[in-house]
């Protein structure tokens, strides 16, 4: 097959990319650096070949607090590049089928997050604009498929984790930020102190799990949306066990700051639907999981 992958440099691009080159596939990839989607007419380059799949991955966002100081950037950036690759998909690849990433933070409530809410209520305030031009994607994908028969697939993950992550030093998603935080308090002989009282509950999927679904799911479903989620849950007091054992530290010594905004109490996707779609998806056990991207983490040297 011929494929095309936006954000082919991003921790899901990357894995994304390895997986269909080692199976023969012809992979181009788009990045900020030799396509810039804000632009109008930026992909006329790629107009005359023909891809069987596309992967719209690229997206402007950051974990931590980035989408509250960014949101007016990134309501422009995002539908910048959302608009502009369904613009030329609709033009130059009839053929194509476009598989795009959504988001959790566009679901309003922390329970029963099943995909037929994606479009309901307000997203919270932190995520706002960002949220909206995520849930705008998805209403592009299905106005599309009304009007012009286009073919898509909308995917929305929880939190991805595994080796390879961004090392650049922007801010880290939870499951990094407790390694690093351990691997250090270890390394100086200090205790360690997390965010909230401990009993805010999260959900992750492995990133070479994750990547099969996504080519699982694109190769036999099409012109839905489908949530990414891990199937089960922990609290950031078990994640932070489960660390701990890996590393040999001392579990408690860990003390929790009940007076810092930790986000919602849980947020976990519902799974009905990918569990009819693939039932014997691949699924890492969270411990077998987590050890490998605390050697990860080790060896590229993010928690010194």
């Amino acid at each position: 097959m011929n494929i095309l992958i936006s954000g082919s440099s991003g921790f899901i691009g990357k894995h994304l990319t390895k997986r269909f080159e080692s199976e023969g596939h012809s992979v181009v990839g788009l990045t900020s650096r030799n396509c810039d989607l804000t632009k109008q007419g930026s992909l006329e380059k790629l107009k005359h070949a023909a891809y069987d799949l596309i992967f719209h991955l690229a997206a402007w966002t950051r974990a931590g607090d980035f989408c509250l100081h960014h949101g007016g950037e990134q309501w422009i950036v995002n539908q910048q590049m959302n608009t502009n690759m369904l613009a030329w998909w609709n033009a130059f690849q009839p053929q194509a089928k476009l598989v795009a990433l959504g988001t959790s933070a566009s679901y309003t409530m922390e329970e029963n997050l099943v995909e037929g809410s994606y479009l309901q209520g307000i997203p919270n305030e932190k995520f706002f604009p960002y949220a909206m031009s995520k849930r705008m994607l998805y209403v592009g994908l299905e106005s599309f498929r009304k009007q012009f028969g286009k073919k898509y697939l909308y995917l929305v993950p929880s939190t991805v984790y595994g080796p390879e992550y961004h090392t650049d030093g922007r801010e880290l998603h939870f499951i990094y930020d407790l390694i690093r935080k351990i691997l250090r308090g270890k390394k100086l002989g200090e205790e360690v102190v997390l965010w909230g009282d401990g009993q805010q509950r999260r959900e992750l999927v492995y990133i070479d799990d994750f990547v099969d679904i996504l080519v699982k799911l694109a190769s036999k479903h099409e012109n839905d949306i489908v949530n990414i989620g891990g199937g089960e849950d922990y609290s950031i007091r078990q994640f932070a066990e489960m660390i701990c054992e890996v590393v040999g530290y001392d579990v408690s010594r860990i003390k929790y700051d009940k007076d810092k905004y930790v986000g919602a109490r849980s947020k976990i996707l519902s799974v009905e639907k990918l569990s009819r779609l693939l039932p014997q998806r691949r699924k890492t056990p969270i411990k077998e999981g987590i050890r490998l991207t605390i050697e990860w983490v080790e060896k590229t040297g993010l928690a010194s």
